[in-house]
């Protein structure tokens, strides 16, 4: 699939986008996203900043009605989980391991033609910083990454008139267990339904609640 290049809204279109966007509490179990939507919102995630650059998380896109309904009960029974078109499930690696940055490190210089060696010194002081921290500062620092790429997410989303709701509601330990997560080094992060919002969700004609810029900004 071929993207464009040129901006496809401006930044009062955007902010129009924003200003539609809310987090969905009811989808409409009927309407499905489209392929080539889905598309242009996985390589929007893909595009998605990173520390080092290194990606470390991996989503799934759940469309599977069964597993979903599993997911159900450790999701505090929201029926976004199961109602709206697809399930994203932000997994954050547990634990950064050398070959993560071997990986980052031989795609760097197949995309931009380098020499190997000239990376090196990069991977290694990549290597150095993060094996400095413990185990459990890594699994936060990698979790966090997943917000970054959940920003870009809602952001396309709502540039799409598609619904989404991010949910830190949800228990992380049973989604490892349902999805397997554990065994391959990952944890359940973030999840985030996306699909089209129900007639009958009251809280799309809601106002949106946001401190005043003059309370949220300083300039200095």
């Amino acid at each position: 699939m071929q993207f464009s290049t040129t901006p496809k809204t401006t930044g009062m279109e955007f902010i129009k986008n924003q200003e539609w966007r809310y987090a969905t509490k009811k989808f409409d179990p009927n309407q499905k996203v489209s392929d080539d939507n889905l598309e242009i919102i996985k390589r929007a995630v893909q595009l998605s900043t990173s520390s080092y650059g290194l990606q470390l998380y991996k989503v799934l896109i759940i469309e599977n009605r069964e597993i979903r309904e599993k997911l159900l009960p450790a999701s505090w029974n929201q029926s976004q989980i199961v109602d709206a078109s697809h399930l994203f499930v932000f997994c954050n690696y547990a634990e950064v391991k050398p070959h993560h940055i071997d990986q980052y490190i031989n795609l760097t210089a197949k995309t931009r033609q380098l020499n190997m060696e000239d990376l090196k010194g990069y991977g290694d002081f990549m290597k150095l910083k993060i094996g400095e921290q413990s185990n459990e500062n890594q699994a936060s620092w990698t979790k966090h990454q997943t917000y970054l790429a959940l920003g870009n997410l809602l952001a396309v989303c709502a540039d799409l008139h598609i619904d989404a709701c991010p949910m830190e509601g949800f228990e992380a330990e049973k989604y490892n267990e349902i999805l397997g997560l554990t065994e391959k080094g990952l944890n359940a992060s973030l999840v985030a339904p996306i699909g089209y919002r129900s007639p009958d969700d009251r809280t799309q004609s809601q106002p949106k609640v946001r401190k005043p810029l003059e309370l949220l900004f300083e300039s200095i």
